[in-house]
């Protein structure tokens, strides 16, 4: 080979490891290789805020010196570079700031490992560093007062989305040929939209959010990636459950690897090209929506307008804000443990400290209600599925990628002083994600479209709970149908 860094910087994941398992090349070029690009590229998007480079090529050394018969190669990533997102997740001895500028200023170290990192190391996976997240993950955008806006690899004007948007920016750049996200609203599919790559939302209880976290939650982690093969094999070396936790996903019938290339049955595809509580859908989305439905179609499924009522629900919102903010004012009271005082109004972001104020004012009968009221909504969300539907189709976002700044700064009627302005905005754009986060089913975003100014406009496909072998057979089917591979930014 020439230059490695030029020349694996648009391979994904899985052709980075058989490079390795063919002894093409060894871990320790590869993550050389990926370390590069992070210093060549990340300067004009700033996705990379913690670079742990000594200690990966350590890892990679160690990994190049195992005999070539040993188990540990043979894992689904072995000695692939990684990064990990700066928000749920423990490295033991490592900072966590959760985009925080208290935590940046003290940088507390993990004391454990999450069960999550156990996984992606036992994987096979070398981490570099941590990527940028809003702070405590609030936003759909990664713009933290602590570390500056991540931007766009396709148009740096733009956002890469959030809160895995490092994370995203990361991967569409080709610094790296995975990484993780996690999603509580839509922060894996959200980002992979206005990326260009593929985030699929497990199921919850698929992946463990343990030791620290309650699988019961909206929550969950996975990766973004360039390609369907890697988010199934990701899927395969993480998914199951850890000591301790709450819901367990059921079984999947075979390894997700399997149903790649599978040519799944006519499937019943229920589509939604409108915003769902009426505000405005950018005709780019439509478009988006609609050619992938057309896709589908000639692809042998039935596709037609259809998709369960109760996302109709004008409270739903209300209900799951109560429940992110709870979340939120929890994060807060972690975070001041974490660094050792109490934190004021002056340490967090006004968007984030209005909600955990919120929620502190919330009694725990409201609370309750608040989580009866979600538990109704999933019900009627599944009952859909149950009557005899196999795929919901929406676009992810309601929108292009926003400009750098959108929901901090626009013309819209909402007074510069209500602290909760960029969450209200917010809520029009990402409306197609959060409910599924609330009825725990699995989704994911594909990369089908590219508007006419080259930004990349994600379609999301939602299947009945457990049965994330459906999305991926789909997915494989138009990623093949309508590959995106060759599409990359001018960055």
């Amino acid at each position: 080979m020439g230059n490695l860094a030029d020349e694996t910087r648009w391979l994904d994941a899985t052709a980075h490891a058989e490079l390795i398992a063919t002894r093409e090349a060894t871990s320790t070029e590869l993550v050389e290789a990926a370390i590069e690009r992070i210093e060549r590229f990340d300067s004009a998007i700033n996705a990379v805020i913690m670079r742990w480079f000594d200690r990966a090529r350590a890892q990679a050394g160690a990994f190049d010196e195992l005999p070539m018969q040993s188990d540990q190669r043979t894992t689904a990533f072995a000695g692939v570079p990684f990064l990990l997102k700066d928000l749920g997740i423990h490295a033991a001895g490592m900072p966590l700031t959760s985009g925080t500028r208290a935590a940046r200023d003290s940088q507390p170290l993990s004391k454990h490992d999450s069960t999550m990192t156990i996984r992606f190391r036992e994987a096979g996976l070398i981490t570099l560093g941590r990527t940028n997240s809003p702070e405590l993950g609030s936003l759909p955008v990664t713009e933290p007062a602590a570390y500056g806006a991540t931007r766009n690899p396709w148009n740096t004007d733009h956002t890469p989305g959030g809160s895995s948007g490092g994370a995203a920016a990361a991967v569409a750049a080709g610094m790296v040929p995975v990484a993780h996200a996690s999603d509580g609203g839509g922060s894996i599919r959200i980002p992979a939209s206005c990326s260009g790559l593929v985030g699929l939302k497990p199921t919850q209880g698929r992946t463990s959010m343990g030791p620290e976290r309650d699988e019961s939650g909206l929550s969950t982690q996975l990766c973004v990636s360039r390609s369907v093969r890697d988010t199934a094999r990701m899927l395969d070396a993480v998914n199951g459950p850890g000591v301790g936790d709450t819901v367990i996903a059921p079984l999947p019938r075979r390894p997700y690897v399997e149903e790649l290339g599978s040519d799944p049955v006519r499937l019943r595809i229920g589509m939604l090209d409108t915003h769902p509580t009426g505000g405005a859908l950018h005709p780019d989305c439509v478009d988006a929506v609609r050619a992938a439905a057309a896709l589908l179609e000639g692809l042998g499924h039935d596709v037609s307008l259809g998709h369960p009522r109760v996302l109709e629900d004008s409270e739903f919102p209300r209900r799951f804000a109560a429940m992110w903010a709870t979340q939120m004012a929890v994060g807060i009271q972690g975070l001041s443990a974490a660094v050792g005082r109490e934190l004021t109004a002056d340490d967090i972001e006004p968007v984030n400290w209005a909600q955990g104020e919120y929620a502190t004012r919330l009694s725990a009968t409201e609370y309750a209600m608040a989580l009866a009221a979600v538990s109704q909504y999933r019900r009627q969300m599944h009952q859909w599925w149950a009557d005899g539907w196999d795929l919901l189709l929406t676009p992810t976002v309601a929108a292009p990628p926003l400009r750098i700044g959108a929901l901090y700064d626009a013309d819209d009627g909402i007074s510069a002083d209500n602290p909760m302005a960029p969450s209200i905005r917010a809520g029009q754009f990402v409306a197609f994600t959060p409910p599924f986060n609330a009825t725990g089913q699995p989704a994911i975003s594909l990369p089908l479209h590219w508007n006419d100014a080259g930004l990349p406009i994600g379609v999301q496909l939602v299947a009945a709970y457990g049965r994330e072998d459906v999305l991926i057979a789909v997915a494989s089917q138009l990623e093949t149908a309508a590959p995106w591979s060759g599409r990359r930014p001018p960055l």
